[in-house]
């Protein structure tokens, strides 16, 4: 079974490199695919530098549609996707998500955080099926609307294809692993306005199927 890592990334020059360094030493993967989103600074270059496949796209296509270029650019039978901002990710989560699929219990899984920080461990509480932390059967992509356009969409794309389809999907508590909030990243005002912007996505997803 060949696994594949696929890392949309927009502006993450300052954690990417963690992420990326991690997946790479991790026997599990076959290889590491991080998009860099037109992205303005130098997340594509510390990507490389640490060993993952880069692909560069010129414009922002949304998370959507940088998963999905990342996804074209593999022909593994599973893919692992990871938000590129992670804190405290370690080999472990890694293994936690893959062994439902490595065992034949489950086609999908959905890592959720669990006593990272407060604030993230919240969110995904409440809303588990936004968490960007997944595992799936490569082929089942094919059955993703308009995945290319979804731009944060995707993750309730993404869950309503397990849920439509039965699908085995298992949940995997991520202990100690969060992420950088957008208000942290940018500033209260403009990480405000990237965050409502995100909801704005999924929304118009959810209201178009």
């Amino acid at each position: 079974m060949k696994i594949a890592a696929v890392v949309p990334a927009y502006n993450e020059e300052k954690t990417v490199g963690d992420v990326v360094r991690v997946l790479t030493a991790c026997p599990l993967i076959d290889h590491v695919i991080v998009v860099s989103d037109g992205s303005r600074d130098n997340t594509a270059t510390v990507a490389a530098k640490m060993g993952a496949i880069v692909v560069n796209l010129p414009h922002n296509r949304g998370k959507g549609g940088a998963m999905l270029a990342g996804v074209k650019q593999t022909d593994a039978d599973y893919i692992l996707f990871l938000d590129a901002d992670l804190i405290g990710l370690k080999q472990a989560h890694i293994e936690s998500m893959l062994e439902p699929v490595l065992s034949g219990r489950a086609e999908v899984t959905l890592g959720v955080f669990k006593k990272g920080r407060v604030t993230t461990d919240l969110a995904q509480k409440f809303a588990p099926y936004l968490s960007g932390q997944r595992v799936i059967k490569a082929s089942l992509l094919n059955q993703v609307r308009d995945m290319d356009i979804a731009r944060f969409g995707v993750e309730i794309a993404l869950t309503r294809l397990v849920e439509e389809n039965n699908i085995r999907c298992e949940t995997v508590e991520l202990r100690d692993l969060s992420h950088i909030m957008k208000e942290e990243k940018l500033g209260f005002w403009k990480g405000l306005r990237a965050r409502l912007k995100m909801y704005r996505e999924i929304i118009a997803y959810l209201l178009k199927y």
